[in-house]
């Protein structure tokens, strides 16, 4: 594989809407709670579920609380997860889950393409934002 393409579609949110969480680095919170207008602990009790190691959104019904009709509210604020997807390490070092996800993502097969080191490389911000998610098994 030498590279891959893509580039979000405007008013596409088919990402958003998929089964799963959304992980939060403190950066994010703090970034998402100012330009909401709260503290960063306000936000953290209304949006927030903490465990030992993570952060991730409350998502009621399957639904981003920032997801709305137009995309996402907070964009310009988004977590990292939410601004590097696809290029996430599990959808780029693996062919058959980067097609898997360009079954409902659009994006995935038009645009530039992105060099696969590129995209690798993109993928490691995720690694460095979530270490936890993805700790190499002992």
């Amino acid at each position: 594989m030498d590279g891959l393409r893509f580039q979000c579609l405007p008013g596409c949110t088919r990402c958003c809407t998929q089964k799963g969480f959304v992980y939060l680095t403190e950066e994010d919170l703090e970034r998402a709670a100012a330009f909401v207008g709260m503290s960063a602990a306000a936000f953290e009790r209304r949006y927030v579920y903490r465990t030992k190691h993570l952060r991730r959104l409350r998502i009621p019904r399957r639904k981003c609380p920032f997801l709305e009709e137009g995309g996402c509210s907070i964009h310009p604020a988004k977590p990292t997860q939410c601004r590097l997807f696809p290029f996430w390490p599990e959808l780029v070092e693996t062919r058959g889950n980067w097609r898997r996800v360009g079954r409902y993502c659009p994006g995935i097969g038009t645009g530039k393409l992105v060099q696969i080191g590129t995209a690798m490389e993109i993928a490691s911000e995720m690694k460095r934002a979530y270490p936890t998610l993805y700790q190499e098994p002992r």
